[in-house]
């Protein structure tokens, strides 16, 4: 199936490593030009060389915290300089401390906000108004199961991921008239780092073996295993295919059929 994605220009948030690193080799895979960000500069260019290697592609890279809204600015702005626009726009950041609420404090919630939140509304600002100019555009959060049904000792991400279903819907409304479709998709129980996280936390209060809460996770899904970073990478480069050409303003969760609600 062509996916009408050569040549467009994908932007990737947090993708040194888990799923922001196998999204932007999916966006390299299909013939995109690739700008790639994150905190570790290291570990961010070992993940882009590895991409420009398999897939002989065009890799921008740039480490910063995308908390910090001049520094989206600028990024954004090297890479219009560098390819000419945005086409794609993913945005990403790491998932807040796995805590529970009394556990979790107002420096936590703050952090939560800024990384989780905010960080979607820096890069849409900056954009969109590329987007409008050549009236095509996909921007695409990652966030997590969470939206749809809250998890034990996620709060802080129960809480603030469901705001950003409140962006997407509300910049799909606004924007769908100039060509710019906006989405989400939320994973499932994942096997990334933050998942190794969970799993090390729960164990840290319980006691029991971290082996055992990834069992457990893998049996709450019909499918009865962990998805896999590529598997929310096929779904993402789908909905900024012309492939999804009438799909805006919804969430696709990727979760192995995880989340009880109809």
């Amino acid at each position: 199936m062509d996916l009408g994605l050569k040549n467009r220009v994908a932007l990737v948030a947090a993708s040194s490593q888990g799923i922001g690193l196998a999204t932007a080799e999916a966006f390299a895979a299909e013939g995109c030009r690739v700008a790639m960000c994150a905190r570790n500069a290291q570990a961010l260019e070992a993940g882009a060389e590895k991409i420009r290697k398999r897939h002989n592609a065009e890799v921008f890279t740039e480490a910063f915290d995308v908390t910090d809204p001049a520094a989206v600015t600028r990024f954004v702005a090297a890479v219009v300089s560098k390819f000419g626009s945005v086409d794609i726009c993913i945005t990403n950041a790491g998932g807040p401390p796995a805590k529970g609420f009394l556990a979790a404090s107002l420096e936590d919630w703050q952090k939560a906000i800024e990384a989780n939140l905010l960080s979607n509304i820096y890069f849409a600002r900056d954009v969109i108004p590329h987007m409008q100019r050549k009236q095509w555009g996909r921007i695409i959060t990652i966030t997590s199961i969470t939206t749809k049904q809250p998890v034990a000792d996620l709060v802080l991400s129960n809480a603030v991921r469901a705001a950003v279903v409140g962006l997407v819907k509300s910049l799909a409304n606004e924007f769908g008239k100039d060509g710019i479709l906006v989405n989400n998709v939320g994973p499932g129980f994942t096997a990334t780092d933050r998942l190794k996280e969970l799993a090390k936390a729960r164990s840290a209060v319980s006691g029991k073996p971290e082996q055992e809460f990834f069992d457990a996770w893998a049996a709450e899904a019909p499918l009865k295993r962990l998805g896999e970073p590529q598997e929310l990478a096929d779904t993402i480069v789908w909905l900024a295919s012309e492939r999804a050409s009438y799909i805006t303003g919804q969430t696709i969760l990727v979760d192995g059929g995880m989340y009880k609600g109809l």
